[in-house]
């Protein structure tokens, strides 16, 4: 990705850690390590929900900071935390055209006669 996102004062780091503490982990990282399949689900996520984490299973110590390093500049995301096996991403969510607009809500259709009888006596509120 060629955009990339800035760097996270420390103010809104501990304020993002502390959004992220109730979260679950979104994404599992096992022993075939960061595939493009598992690339494109953080990416799917993180359109999603913004702020994500990511567990680790298997993965050594010292190739974690390595492996953070690398999400962070192949999906332009910011790293928020990485504590033990669980790396919390950030990434200003996209806006949406379709997401500001509420959407209207229809009535179920009557399951029997008795239903759809009352349903024609009813007068429509408008």
């Amino acid at each position: 990705m060629n955009e990339s996102t800035p760097p996270l004062s420390p103010a809104e780091c501990r304020a993002l850690r502390a959004s992220a503490h109730h979260l679950q982990p979104v994404v599992a990282i096992a022993g075939n390590g960061l595939t493009p399949a598992v690339l494109k689900e953080i990416d799917l996520c993180l359109k999603a929900h913004g702020l994500i984490k990511v567990k680790l299973h298997g993965i050594e110590r010292d190739d974690r900071a390595a492996l953070l390093d690398q999400i962070c500049a192949e999906l332009a995301c910011a790293p928020v935390q990485h504590i033990g096996n669980i790396l919390i991403l950030w990434r200003p969510k996209p806006e949406s055209n379709e997401a500001a607009k509420p959407r209207r809500r229809r009535k179920p259709a009557p399951k029997n006669k008795k239903q759809a009888a009352a349903a024609l006596e009813k007068p429509k509120r408008h």
